[in-house]
């Protein structure tokens, strides 16, 4: 492992610091998430050669970058290994449901990578910020949830945390440019709108989750998310030095010849072509 994160290291020695200032140049950010998608490829072999399971969550306040980050980390994968679940708000069955009950058939079987665009952490974010539920039942939540990933981890489970961090200003600004930007605005809900006048009350419920499901076994780890490429390459990367993956050795990939036309002729077919506006 020691040897790996050496190699790993030496590969990334000139990518860029996230302690620099200044923004990243578009050249260094696509160059470095080139390397980075060329190690989640080689994550993905490993996970489906090996059956590893892996669970990666992200939460944060609206607007702070997790859909962008989540793209970033399966752009250049398979849909088949990398599985991105973001529920819907639950229906009137499965709110009579135990809480815990919607996500349990999303969690990763062997060889599969799952990511939670939010997660069971709904409850001790804005269903509690928004009164979805009542204290108590956000008390009995924060108890039980370390319990709950004791079990998923005991089951074979890479359990990772992601908690998004962008400032009021920044989060101000992101949510703007939905009104402002027509590609956008299908990202700005009723939902977004009520939240964002209540950012304390979400540092709160954000404080108090911290407390009670911020454990050795099951960590968040936090990535500073005004500028959004950094905060991309940061969490890839640290993803990467936390899962123990090589290469499975592979056999070089050579075209076949391809067969000859046994007098095969194209047809006459009227084809509707579509039409060549650019």
């Amino acid at each position: 492992m020691a040897d790996k994160r050496k190699d790993k290291n030496e590969k990334g020695k000139n990518a860029p610091d996230a302690t620099e200032s200044g923004a990243l140049s578009k050249r260094e950010y696509e160059n470095e998430l080139a390397r980075l998608h060329v190690e989640l490829v080689k994550l993905q072999e490993w996970v489906v050669h090996t059956g590893a399971k892996v669970c990666i969550v992200f939460e944060g306040r609206d607007g702070a970058g997790k859909g962008g980050t989540i793209k970033a980390i399966t752009e250049r994968v398979s849909p088949r290994v990398f599985r991105v679940v973001a529920l819907p708000a639950p229906t009137e069955r499965e709110k009579s449901q135990m809480y815990m009950q919607r996500y349990l058939p999303h969690l990763p079987a062997a060889g599969e990578v799952v990511i939670f665009d939010r997660s069971w952490y709904n409850r001790a974010g804005v269903e509690r910020v928004m009164g979805f539920c009542t204290q108590a039942q956000v008390d009995v939540f924060l108890k039980a949830v370390p319990l709950v990933e004791r079990v998923m981890i005991d089951s074979g489970i890479l359990l990772f945390k992601y908690w998004l961090e962008v400032s009021e200003e920044e989060q101000t600004r992101r949510l703007q440019s939905r009104i402002n930007d027509e590609r956008k605005t299908w990202k700005l809900t009723k939902m977004d709108l009520d939240s964002y006048s209540r950012w304390y009350d979400y540092s709160r419920a954000r404080d108090d989750m911290f407390r009670a499901t911020d454990t050795s076994a099951s960590p968040w780890f936090v990535g500073r998310s005004n500028d959004k490429k950094r905060v991309r390459l940061n969490i890839i990367s640290h993803l990467l030095d936390h899962i123990p993956y090589t290469a499975p050795p592979k056999e070089k990939v050579k075209l076949p010849k391809r067969q000859k036309d046994k007098g095969y002729t194209e047809p006459d077919h009227p084809f509707r072509f579509v039409a060549e506006k650019f």
